[in-house]
């Protein structure tokens, strides 16, 4: 099950960065394709983006395109998302799974955009 083991989340300016970092529990992170997903209040989960077992493929929603950057470093079972130019529109939780994703959900870690 994978599992947010550093919560990188929290309060932010607008304009701000943070990085996000998500390891593996009790499974092989290196074998599968992740995704970082995110949901806001009162709004359906959505995907963020992703990066296949290599590392070189990525992919993003166009809403964080050049912003965003998804990472993994498969020697640490990690995989990172570094949010560039936070807006408020971004402030969400934000969760990583398996891309497709697994029933298997984390808690999740709170990110908040605000002045």
């Amino acid at each position: 099950q994978l599992q947010l083991v550093e919560p990188g989340g929290g309060l932010v300016q607008p304009g701000g960065s943070l990085r996000l970092s998500c390891a593996a529990s009790g499974f092989r992170l290196e074998y599968y394709a992740i995704g970082w997903y995110r949901q806001a209040p009162g709004q359906q989960r959505e995907w963020v983006a992703s990066v296949d077992t290599s590392g070189l493929i990525r992919d993003y929603v166009d809403s964080v395109k050049g912003r965003f950057s998804i990472s993994r470093d498969n020697s640490k079972k990690t995989v990172y998302l570094q949010m560039n130019s936070l807006k408020p529109e971004d402030a969400a939780v934000y969760y990583c799974n398996t891309r497709p994703a697994s029933d298997s959900w984390g808690q999740g870690t709170q990110v908040t955009v605000s002045s």
